[in-house]
């Protein structure tokens, strides 16, 4: 008879195509399934629920069936408690391990549930003792499984809580200059700007995540200034966008649209030199406090207190002092500075923009700012509200954001 479970999703299921890709998932892992119960609700707002038993040829095969509905906000109907399993080696994770999504997660220990501290998608799910004597449940990378850590096991015993799951519009192509309509274009940036105001009236961080493109772009001005106004409350690059930055900041404004291009004269000759200037101060703060970095989006950075993380890769030409060169060290830097996040934009940043998508709770919003479409479709492709892609000149977009949010901004 194989192995059965029945769950349940509610949401706005038809105009989302939640139950669509639900189906389409059972399907996928070679289960079968009857629909229980679909009610639908009457108006627009109204959510639809769904109840669906599912069946799989085993016990192990319906478990990890399970666990992928659940990235859909699919949840079992039973209660029963989550069961647990002691790592027996460091960096790996028991057999069955629960992966976890980036949705809202409740863990059920002894008949209570529990809150998980840090949902992160990808990771396992620890058990530990909180100070006050009870259970606390986070999520922890394989990387930093501990030998003797006891982690949930299989999808019992976990619910998960999507957020709004209507749609949002997908990704919006603003109109380029001169083109008829104007309107749209602000509306957007107005849009974003709110976000990120309700964002901070509510305490939490803005975090930016940016690429060397923000530079190439003539992006720096209204960035720095946004820095200065408070707008930025974390960074996360690479090595590419902080060189970048330093090299067009070093070399004056005549360098601007000028920085190092890998079709330049001489290669990367001015990157490097940039690059060696900072390392013989020690670092970017030191080369700020020296009076060697005067501008830039990197020195409004340092000069209001502002964190930023660095993570290189194989294709830099020139390390910063303050580089992460190890990624593990550098994905558990970025974690460290999550905490908190209310709002994320990410300008023209593809590979550092996804590694820090699969940190993020899905409860985040994130705005993906970029000229290439695929980037932003991949990047806003989070099956949630949450999320916004803009097709746009990063350069203009950043433009026109200080100019709604920094009340004396006036480039030039």
């Amino acid at each position: 008879m194989g192995a059965r479970e029945t769950v349940e999703v509610t949401g706005h299921l038809m105009d989302s195509g939640i139950l669509s890709r639900v189906l389409d998932d059972i399907r996928d892992y070679g289960a079968d399934f009857v629909l229980e119960q679909f009610d639908v609700g009457h108006e627009a707002h109204d959510p639809s629920s769904a109840r669906i038993t599912v069946q799989a040829d085993d016990d192990a095969s319906l478990q990890r069936l399970l666990m992928r509905l659940q990235t859909r906000g699919v949840n079992q109907l039973g209660h029963a408690d989550a069961t647990l399993a002691v790592a027996d080696r460091a960096g790996v994770l028991p057999d069955g391990f629960y992966s976890t999504t980036d949705l809202e997660t409740r863990v059920r220990l002894d008949g209570e549930w529990y809150d998980v501290e840090n949902p992160e998608m990808d990771c396992g799910l620890v058990v530990d003792d909180s100070p006050s004597g009870g259970p606390r449940v986070r999520t922890v990378p394989i990387s930093d499984v501990v030998r003797g850590m006891r982690v949930v096991v299989g999808a019992a015993g976990v619910r998960v809580t999507p957020p709004d799951s209507r749609p949002a519009g997908g990704s919006t192509a603003l109109p380029q200059a001169g083109t008829v309509a104007e309107r749209p274009q602000a509306v957007l940036v107005r849009q974003v700007a709110d976000g990120m105001r309700e964002a901070r009236s509510s305490g939490r961080r803005l975090l930016w995540v940016a690429g060397a493109a923000v530079v190439h772009a003539g992006g720096v001005p209204p960035l720095a200034a946004l820095v200065r106004a408070g707008w930025v409350d974390v960074l996360f690059a690479g090595n590419a966008m902080a060189t970048t930055d330093i090299e067009a900041a070093l070399r004056g404004p005549a360098a601007e649209g000028a920085v190092s291009t890998p079709d330049a004269e001489h290669g990367h000759e001015h990157r490097v030199r940039s690059v060696n200037t900072i390392r013989r101060a020690g670092s970017v703060a030191a080369a700020v406090r020296d009076g060697v970095l005067v501008s830039g989006v990197m020195h409004a950075l340092v000069t209001h207190g502002k964190p930023f993380v660095l993570v290189g890769s194989v294709r830099d030409d020139g390390l910063l002092p303050d580089v992460h060169t190890d990624v593990v060290e550098g994905r558990r830097a970025m974690r460290a500075e999550v905490r908190d996040v209310g709002y994320c934009l990410m300008m023209a940043a593809q590979r550092h923009a996804v590694a820090t998508c699969t940190i993020l709770p899905a409860s985040v919003p994130l705005v993906c700012v970029d000229i290439d479409p695929a980037t932003v479709t991949r990047l806003t492709d989070r099956g949630a509200g949450q999320s916004r892609g803009i097709v746009t000149d990063v350069g203009l977009f950043l433009e026109q954001l200080a100019l709604e949010l920094v009340a004396d901004y006036r480039r030039g």
